[in-house]
């Protein structure tokens, strides 16, 4: 991954959410609830795996200071993040010491083959070079079990809001978005099968009818975010 990149990240190990936030204040909402979200999404597509979530081991690609991790305190039984930012994994490891973090280069995972049960990859990939991204995309495959799955999160071009949002906040000026159909031909060929998408947030998920509204326009291109899944 470029150097560039990982200084790029370095320098918001303390100020992410505030960055965040302030591209998303228009819309009233901010990044705890789109974290919040994608959890729950994640959780849901994890109980496809097993029968209880709190048996799997899961490794975030790219987990930054990760916010996410408390909402999986307790729901996962291993839970390990990796980034190239060294300060981000200083930070998340500081809020989080009951999980494990480690620093990479963007495209060896720093663990041995079949060791993971699933992989997540959140609003990561459109960050990682054109280039890097099928290798990062096929060593994420070499580090999960036998059936194990990979989801990717990420932003919707085709939603006017979100390209909004992304091109005002600061680390995303360099972002190159990924259509649904570009994140499937990864995973496939990545050598990833049962590859499929869906798209998240059409409307604000709080309570359970606008979540089960959200759950309806799944499948068609509307959402802020899509996840994209592929199983070894």
């Amino acid at each position: 991954m470029r150097t560039t990149t990982r200084a790029q990240f370095d320098a918001y190990d303390r100020n992410y959410n505030e960055h965040v936030n302030n591209a998303l204040s228009f819309s009233g909402l901010k990044v705890d609830f789109f974290t919040r979200v994608k959890v729950d999404a994640l959780l849901e597509l994890l109980t496809t795996s097993a029968s209880s979530t709190s048996t799997l081991s899961l490794i975030d690609i790219g987990c930054g200071i990760a916010n996410s991790h408390p909402l999986l305190a307790g729901r996962i039984s291993r839970l390990v993040g990796v980034d190239v930012s060294s300060t981000c994994v200083a930070a998340a490891a500081a809020a989080n010491p009951q999980n494990e973090y480690a620093t990479f280069n963007g495209l060896e995972l720093p663990y041995r083959a079949a060791t993971f049960d699933a992989a997540s990859a959140v609003c990561v990939f459109h960050h990682v070079p054109l280039a890097e991204r099928l290798p990062l995309a096929r060593d994420v495959r070499r580090v999960l079990r036998p059936g194990g799955l990979f989801a990717i999160f990420e932003h919707n071009p085709l939603n006017p809001l979100t390209r909004h949002v992304v091109s005002n906040c600061e680390f995303d000026k360099d972002a190159v978005l990924l259509r649904s159909q570009e994140t499937e031909r990864l995973l496939a060929e990545a050598g990833f099968g049962q590859i499929s998408s869906r798209f998240i947030l059409t409307v604000p998920v709080k309570g359970r009818i606008l979540r089960k509204f959200d759950r309806l326009f799944g499948r068609w291109p509307l959402g802020a975010q899509y996840h994209s899944t592929g199983r070894v």
